[in-house]
């Protein structure tokens, strides 16, 4: 890694976390991925056949305080 580099990820960790995902996300878009458009369809798919489950009762949701109490058990 460049001096530069280093420097401006010295800079970004101290960041607060938004920003720093921000950043992150920023940087990713800035490379070509030509599957990306097909993932993100996917994964639109995905939400709203989960949506569609969870509204015809075929699914049940977990109050989010569970889910993160599961996982700071783990």
């Amino acid at each position: 890694m460049t001096v530069q580099a280093q420097e401006v990820l010295e800079k970004a960790i101290h960041l607060p976390p938004v920003e720093r995902a921000e950043l992150v996300e920023q940087i990713l878009s800035s490379f070509d991925f030509p599957s990306r458009d097909a993932i993100d369809a996917l994964w639109v798919k995905e939400a709203e056949d989960r949506i569609d489950a969870y509204d015809q009762g075929k699914i049940k949701a977990t109050p989010a305080s569970q889910v993160f109490e599961n996982f700071r058990m783990a």
